[in-house]
């Protein structure tokens, strides 16, 4: 059994900063790909930020040097660094990490509960 735990949230000032964690724990052999997701009130979700399995790290335009995103390999803990946030960032953002529970299993996606990023004056 694996559970991620997506944390961080919370409502900021425009041009403020947060920074979202998302762990991955119990039956955790291996992970692979992780990512970060967002999605507003009446839109899709996108993809926010990734670090893929050859390791290059991609990111949505409009979050370019803005948003970092790393990992902890030893935790299975992502991060993702929110600065200079804008009221257009405000979403519930989520976390993907491709796990294999053990030796034998098949790498699949596992999702966090999301956390609410708002950002208002």
């Amino acid at each position: 059994q694996v559970e991620v735990v997506d944390s961080g949230g919370g409502l900021v000032q425009p041009g403020g900063s947060l920074r979202l964690s998302c762990t991955a724990s119990g039956s955790v052999f291996a992970v692979r790909e992780v990512a970060w997701y967002r999605q507003a009130p009446g839109k899709e979700q996108e993809l926010v930020a990734e670090i893929t399995n050859d390791g290059s790290i991609n990111y949505l335009d409009s979050v370019k040097g803005r948003f970092t995103i790393s990992r902890d390999y030893a935790t299975n803990t992502v991060f993702l660094q929110m600065n200079n946030l804008k009221p257009e960032d405000t979403a519930d953002y989520y976390c993907s990490q491709e796990i294999k529970q053990d030796r034998q299993d098949q790498f699949a996606y596992q999702w966090g509960q999301g956390t609410q990023v708002t950002v208002s004056s």
